[in-house]
């Protein structure tokens, strides 16, 4: 899908704000409401827009400590990487995921209420996981900055 000014508008305004009625998003845009909602529906029609989400405080929910953490495996063939993938997107701890180029295989982010919860999720829930040959944890002691709005201006 080729995206056009209105379409990077749309897709700004939601990012703000997904909550956004299709009147208001119309009248932000400067479009009428019909031709607003056919384009939100193509964008997400088209994957471009793939859900609306409500983003909760993790404090305020006493989630207040996040990890980061380095995993290796013992080997790096396509099915030990894809065993890996599965089990690990089983724990609701587990908010990101990524496979890494570099000296770890995958860096995963984990969201929990304190130290003692972070020491049961690896004893309990990672390590068991097999073809881990090494774990590294490194603490958020401050958030700098968190978005979930892509940069759309460079598109």
């Amino acid at each position: 899908m080729q995206l056009d000014a209105i379409d990077l508008r749309i897709l700004a305004e939601l990012q703000h704000d997904g909550a956004l009625t299709n009147v208001e998003l119309a009248r932000r845009v400067h479009l009428s409401p019909s031709p607003c909602l056919v384009r939100v529906k193509a964008l997400e029609a088209a994957g471009v827009i793939q859900r609306y989400v409500a983003l909760a405080d993790p404090k305020a929910i006493g989630l207040g400590v996040n990890v980061f953490i380095s995993i290796s495996l013992k080997e790096q063939a396509k099915e030990s990487l894809a065993e890996f993938e599965r089990r690990i997107a089983e724990h609701d701890e587990v908010m990101e995921c990524y496979l890494m180029t570099g000296d770890s295989d995958y860096l995963i982010r984990v969201a929990v209420r304190d130290i003692a919860e972070l020491e049961r999720f690896i004893l309990e829930q990672l390590t068991p996981i097999p073809g881990i040959e090494k774990i590294r944890s490194s603490f958020a002691l401050k958030q700098v900055r968190y978005k979930t709005a892509l940069p759309l201006k460079r598109i």
